[in-house]
């Protein structure tokens, strides 16, 4: 027994240690949990490391008192995880896409994007309003959201609501809206919800026409803008919209290219820079350059029409308030 228990002891002892990639992310309860999901998806693509998880608070954590579109910072639940990545403390971060700055920092990647969930928006309503829907809500009833997104449409949608902003995790928001009797509703990502289990507190989904969603990397937190696609026999369309802060003033547009995703396919060169370092499984790389003109090709078209006025007058009111 002693014989063999040595022997174990030493062959362990001996064994080469096992690489430890270290994974930084935010301190909620919902970047846990994707973050979970993302390590666990790479353990079993690479059985032979192990994963550390790091977790910090962010600017955007720690100032809960001030809506999002005023604190005038920028990558508000990035900054911190990304100088860890500077000075090495972690080797890569998961971070929800709608998160990311527009620009990313120097030397900084998109390493992989997950499969997207449901990218619409959900409602959740006050106890008392359980079975209402955003146009049924008794007039004036305060509808909270942190995002000038949502609330630029919603506002031109369902005028006789207010929106009011509500800040915190999801556990806080939640939280505010039940025991405050501040909001008769809130807004919150539908994707967010089902990772946290709580799909049982979604009264609405807010569909495209209601409501269009977050653009990944879109222009921060004071930009009203929005898109829906869908991708219908080798056509890919995308709608994207601009809104003034109220919702009065307004611009939407749709356009379409076709997209030849063949069955299968092998990934492109992975040094193609355009692609900001994303490989796509069985997605040809024309496939991603006509996506990706697609959208450089409607904001165009936006500009043109005169979506930056808006967007002007937008961050113009927003810094003035």
């Amino acid at each position: 027994m002693s014989g063999n228990g040595d022997a174990a002891a030493t062959a362990e002892k001996n064994s080469p240690k096992m690489r430890v990639i270290r994974v930084g992310t935010r301190k909620s309860q919902l970047a846990r949990i994707q973050t979970d999901t993302v390590v666990a998806m790479l353990k079993a693509l690479y059985p032979g490391l192990q994963f550390e998880i790091i977790a910090m608070s962010t600017t955007g954590d720690k100032i809960l008192d001030t809506a999002l579109s005023k604190i005038g910072e920028k990558s508000l639940f990035t900054k911190e995880l990304e100088h860890a990545l500077e000075r090495n403390e972690v080797d890569l971060v998961v971070h929800s896409l709608k998160d990311l700055p527009t620009v990313l920092p120097p030397a900084f990647t998109i390493g992989a994007i997950c499969k997207r969930e449901n990218p619409c928006d959900a409602v959740v309503f006050h106890p008392k309003f359980v079975g209402k829907t955003l146009e049924t809500l008794p007039e004036r009833s305060v509808v909270g959201t942190s995002s000038l997104r949502r609330a630029a449409q919603l506002k031109r949608k369902f005028p006789h609501l207010e929106f009011k902003s509500i800040r915190g995790n999801l556990n806080t928001r939640l939280r505010k809206l039940d025991e405050l009797q501040e909001f008769s509703a809130i807004i919150l990502a539908t994707a967010g919800l089902q990772r946290m289990g709580w799909q049982n507190r979604v009264g609405q989904i807010l569909h495209p026409e209601e409501c269009l969603y977050a653009v990944g990397q879109e222009g921060g937190c004071s930009v009203p803008v929005a898109v829906h696609t869908v991708m219908k026999d080798g056509q890919l369309y995308l709608t994207g919209g601009v809104w003034s802060l109220d919702g009065s003033d307004s611009m939407q547009e749709t356009m379409q290219a076709t997209i030849h995703v063949p069955a299968q396919h092998e990934d492109g060169p992975e040094d193609d820079p355009q692609l900001v370092g994303i490989t796509a499984r069985n997605i040809p790389r024309g496939a991603q350059l006509a996506a990706e003109n697609l959208g450089i090709s409607l904001a165009r078209l936006l500009l043109n029409k005169g979506a930056k006025n808006i967007l002007d007058v937008a961050r113009q009111l927003n810094d003035a308030h």
